[in-house]
């Protein structure tokens, strides 16, 4: 009896090797075999596949998949005051790939946990900034690491309101292990620190790059 498969891995899910093998949209991939690597808590997966290259040749081929759930981030914005709002919180994955302190200025972002994508970034909005917001605008959805990732981030930005909660403040869930500091940042300086490598985080540039090309800051947006 082997966990996530035929008994209950420790989230409770079953059948995690069924993934992907009844996918029919591309003719040229014939799905094979799944084998669950690990199911811990995300889910690393090995899938043999047949695949049709363009000269028509068949190839078989093997590649692992890192399944963590899809998630949903969100721009915080006063373009009133020309700010954004933002989380610095430590990132083990970065800090051992060569990140001097693995500290990361990134937007508000979680895993979707059964929640719809707007559901998900109110969520997070609260628990990593402290801010009420209201209407939230959807701005696109992105495969963040297709060659080994499945997740799909899905964009939103949305006004902030001034709240209890200042810039300084330590939000997150403390049962997840979060400490979040959050940020809150001149749209100008914040661009400038993409520029300077002060921010690193790949949502966060996307969405700050959105927010100056067609988003809230198009046309008054001057780097410093």
């Amino acid at each position: 009896m082997t966990a996530g498969i035929d008994v209950p891995d420790r989230r409770g899910r079953t059948g995690l090797d069924q993934h992907g093998r009844d996918l029919t949209g591309n003719p040229r991939v014939r799905i094979l075999d799944v084998q669950v690597l690990s199911c811990d808590w995300s889910v690393l997966r090995k899938t043999t596949f047949d695949y049709r290259h363009g000269d028509g040749h068949w190839s078989r081929e093997q590649r692992e998949t890192y399944d963590r759930g899809d998630g949903a981030t969100l721009l915080l914005h006063d373009v009133a005051r020309g700010t954004v709002l933002l989380t610095r919180q430590f990132r083990l994955p970065a800090y051992v790939n060569g990140h001097p302190d693995g500290m990361l200025i990134e937007a508000a972002a979680g895993l979707l946990d059964g929640d719809s994508a707007e559901e998900a970034v109110r969520r997070e909005a609260a628990e990593e900034t402290g801010r009420r917001i209201g209407e939230v605008e959807h701005v696109f959805d992105v495969y963040m690491s297709p060659g080994s990732v499945t997740e799909r981030l899905h964009f939103f930005a949305a006004l902030y309101e001034n709240t209890t909660a200042q810039p300084g403040d330590m939000r997150g869930v403390a049962d997840e292990g979060e400490d979040i500091e959050v940020l809150e940042l001149p749209f100008s300086t914040a661009l400038a620190m993409i520029r300077r490598g002060e921010i690193a985080d790949a949502k966060t540039i996307m969405l700050l790059q959105w927010a100056a090309l067609d988003g809230p800051f198009k046309g008054i947006s001057r780097p410093a």
